[in-house]
């Protein structure tokens, strides 16, 4: 049986990462602990040429240690071929620059296996996705079209608003139903985004936490719950969400159970939704966070259950 030896990791440079609370950081880590040789790239340094895609590379090695955690060796340009295991971990914004990484990435997929699946990333944009399970989340409207947002406020009352592609909670905003901002608001949106916004019904559930479920392979391994801080509508911990530990209500199974075949089906090892009350709101795809933060509360290792599906997809492919 064919067994991994070099993954690849596209990301945002290893130097910027709060390790604390990073993903990637806690994934590269088992996967170093493993035996695995990383090595380690940002998406400006992949090149296509000739019908084959190389990335300008260097052998990384992690530490645990806060100020101290990481050495990179001498960057070498090397084909994805070479590569047994690609980890697609860019944070979004999800635009043209993310697409034509997908693009690139699928050209050595699965030959080289990529993770998460870079086609199904591609078209599965994390706010579109979801709504595939329109049952399963507050009453929601993408559009640009300014009398359509003020009619769906009049139906719905309070709305959150926010750029279709955007992330990390940039760009959200909580407008009550009498606000008088609402038309400006779209008149700034319209001079910062080219695509539709979206509009959700505002969920005061929200001020208890947004809770954020991490499935490997369609299920779900662990959650965390994320308070927003007071006065912000947004509960992500980095711009002031606090993270709590949490548990599974039976709601937040039968949501995992709908969409878990979806997410099979899609190639998506490593996902994360997110949860406020009864209703889901994201179906995160690009780079899922959450992962330290579970493990801190005394949750699953969601970091070694992430490497053994993707050791068992890579003895598979």
């Amino acid at each position: 049986m064919a067994h991994i030896k070099n993954v690849a990791i596209q990301m945002d440079h290893v130097s910027t990462i709060s390790i604390d609370g990073d993903t990637t950081f806690a994934l590269s880590l088992e996967a170093q602990s493993r035996g695995y040789k990383l090595f380690h790239y940002t998406p400006d340094r992949l090149s296509q040429r000739d019908g084959k895609v190389y990335a300008s590379m260097e052998a990384m090695t992690l530490r645990d240690v806060e100020g101290d955690h990481f050495t990179l060796g001498e960057r070498k340009r090397m084909p994805l071929e070479d590569m047994d295991v690609v980890l697609l971990r860019q944070d979004p914004p999800f635009d043209m620059n993310y697409i034509t990484s997908t693009h690139l990435l699928e050209q050595v997929h699965p030959k080289t296996l990529v993770v998460n699946d870079p086609p199904w990333v591609r078209n599965s944009p994390e706010k579109i996705f979801v709504t595939e399970f329109a049952d399963l989340m507050p009453k929601t409207l993408i559009t640009k079209d300014a009398e359509e947002i003020a009619s769906f406020r009049e139906e719905v009352g309070d709305l959150i608003i926010k750029p279709l592609y955007g992330n990390g909670g940039a760009g959200v905003f909580h407008l009550r139903s009498d606000d008088k901002n609402l038309s400006s608001l779209l008149e700034m949106f319209g001079d910062l985004y080219r695509e539709p916004y979206i509009a959700q019904q505002y969920l005061p559930q929200v001020r208890a936490g947004d809770k954020r479920i991490i499935l490997i392979e369609g299920e779900a391994v662990g959650a965390i719950n994320r308070v927003p801080a007071e006065g912000d509508a947004r509960s992500n911990m980095h711009v002031g969400g606090q993270a709590t530990a949490i548990d599974l209500t039976d709601r937040d199974k039968e949501i995992c159970a709908r969409i878990g075949p979806a997410l099979r089906e899609r190639g998506f090892t490593l996902v994360g939704i997110d949860v406020i009350g009864d209703y889901m709101t994201e179906i995160n795809v690009t780079s899922p966070t959450g992962v330290r933060e579970v493990k801190k509360f005394g949750g699953a290792d969601i970091a070694s259950l992430f490497w053994d599906a993707v050791e068992k997809r890579f003895a598979e492919s």
